[in-house]
């Protein structure tokens, strides 16, 4: 490797070897002894100082050759010393290239170094854009899922839409069968509701009539059996009377034999008496039997009265039951037709049976 620089001592010592091997001292030759260290310009300085040192030599004349030498020696020098210019020119044409290029480096480093934070800056914005990014693509794939799920009910949906069409259809259909249905049936219930009147109509026009003619001999069972309590109690009186005459003729027979006639005509008379007594008890009870007979006819009557006052009513509530049943049908049937338009059903309230 070549040494940083050299010395003119040492320069000495390489013309002064080189001139004793009968060598030129020329810069190569020099800088070859000195082992291809220096520069050729200080080389060559060191010779010119070292030759001025030295002056000519005018002790003996040169030859042709020695001038040749010096000649050449002199030329090699101005041609060194033209190339040093030359050099020295482009060393400092160089070093302001230089100085401009370090200049340009600087800028250029400067810029490098905006460049990098840049480039840093735009790292870190790629770095958050591609956050930002993952981030929204995490978000398009959810709303792609939601996006298909939302699809997928729509289809749901359109499916549902077709077959509640076509249970919408389907129920027109059994709306208006229902409705044909409940026409008949309104016919046949008010019909059936109207014989249903009449025959209770009949039958409580019935048992009404029924009732009073129980009721007129019931009054007059009454007025017999009345009758019949009075005559019983003047018998009862006339039996005692009678009885405590017969005793009293008795006791005067045991004491009066004439008068055993008078006392068994008496006897006879009480006897019957008693026989009448016993008849109209007889009466008597035929005649409470009758009156309860009749009044248990007249709460055999009322009872039928009642169960057929309850028969209508049961009717009628079975008929409103029925009625409330069919029209809530209508409704559902016209609630589920509204799309279409359908008119509700709005049945006219039946008369009331009474």
């Amino acid at each position: 490797m070549a040494r940083s620089g050299i010395y003119k001592a040492e320069v000495q010592r390489a013309r002064d070897a080189l001139l004793a091997m009968g060598r030129h001292p020329s810069i190569d030759a020099v800088r070859e002894e000195l082992g291809h260290t220096g520069s050729k310009s200080t080389i060559h300085r060191f010779l010119k100082e070292i030759e001025e040192e030295e002056g000519p030599k005018n002790d003996s004349p040169l030859s042709i050759s020695e001038t040749l030498q010096d000649l050449v020696s002199r030329l090699a020098h101005q041609l060194n010393e033209e190339a040093q210019t030359q050099i020295t020119r482009a060393q400092q044409a160089h070093a302001a290239q230089l100085s401009v290029h370090q200049q340009e480096a600087e800028a250029l480093r400067a810029e490098t170094l905006g460049l990098r934070q840049e480039l840093k800056q735009t790292h870190q914005s790629l770095d958050t854009e591609t956050k930002a990014h993952a981030h929204t693509r995490q978000d398009l794939n959810v709303k792609i899922l939601e996006w298909t799920q939302l699809t997928q009910q729509v289809m749901d949906l359109q499916a549902q839409l077709k077959a509640q069409e076509k249970h919408r259809l389907s129920l027109e259909d059994k709306h208006q069968h229902a409705r044909l249905a409940l026409d008949h049936f309104r016919e046949s219930s008010q019909a059936q509701r109207t014989q249903d009147q009449r025959r209770h109509e009949q039958q409580v026009q019935y048992l009404q009539t029924e009732c009073r003619t129980l009721s007129e001999s019931l009054a007059a069972k009454q007025q017999d059996l009345a009758l019949a309590n009075q005559e019983n109690v003047r018998l009862s009186g006339d039996l005692s009377h009678s009885q405590s005459d017969a005793q009293r003729w008795q006791d005067e027979a045991l004491a009066l034999p004439p008068l055993k006639e008078q006392l068994q005509q008496a006897q006879a008379q009480a006897d019957s008496r008693a026989q009448q007594l016993a008849e109209l008890r007889v009466l008597q009870q035929q005649s409470e039997a009758s009156a309860q007979a009749l009044q248990q006819k007249n709460q055999e009557l009322s009872a039928l009265q009642q169960q057929a006052e309850l028969t209508q009513a049961t009717l009628q509530s079975a008929l409103s039951v029925q009625e409330h049943m069919v029209n809530s049908l209508l409704a559902k049937l016209t609630v589920t037709t509204a799309p279409d338009n359908t008119e509700p059903l709005n049945p006219a309230d039946p008369a009331d049976p009474r």
